[in-house]
């Protein structure tokens, strides 16, 4: 095993927390030295709640993000993060800080409309209406990875979510990740 920082983009809504934390889960239980660092969870911690939504406050929150994965990793912890991280070019820097032998990009591509469907906080519903601005999908964009950017592609609006914890596990396996 080694260390490695799988770090799960897309959508609000897409799927990447509830894939994540089935991994995590499986991977704790077989014992793995697993972390999960969650976008909803930093945002209220002390390492980023100064910032707020700009593309700039993004930025600093994931390079942050991105050099605690960093640490872990590169002591044989296995990251898996889950962060909209919504433009490429902050992908392409994530990718940096990390390392490349160390950061593997998993996109959960899925529509909107479907996101929107499988939104329980309302928050598509509030940016819809205007009372959240820069919000990811309805009045800032969301990138898709730039080919060969991501390294796994979850179709999460095809796929159930076992599927997609397999095909995540399928993966890891294959670059050697686990066992």
């Amino acid at each position: 095993m080694k260390g490695a920082t799988i770090w799960f983009t897309g959508l609000p809504c897409s799927g990447k927390t509830t894939v994540a934390d089935k991994v995590y889960e499986i991977l704790k239980k077989e014992g793995y030295r697993v972390e999960r660092l969650d976008g909803d969870i930093i945002r209220k911690s002390p390492i980023s709640k100064d910032l707020g939504f700009s593309k700039e406050d993004r930025r600093k929150n994931l390079e942050r993000v991105a050099f605690i994965s960093k640490l872990l990793s590169r002591n044989d912890v296995i990251v898996l993060a889950t962060f909209v991280s919504p433009y490429n070019d902050i992908r392409r820097d994530i990718r940096d800080i990390i390392g490349p032998e160390r950061f593997y990009l998993v996109w959960a591509k899925c529509p909107v409309e479907v996101c929107i469907e499988r939104d329980v906080k309302g928050m598509y519903k509030k940016a819809l209406a205007g009372e959240i601005q820069n919000f990811t999908g309805i009045d800032d964009p969301f990138e898709d990875p730039e080919d060969p950017a991501a390294d796994l592609v979850m179709e999460t609006d095809k796929e159930s979510v076992d599927e997609s914890v397999e095909k995540v596990l399928a993966f890891m396996k294959r670059r050697g990740i686990i066992d």
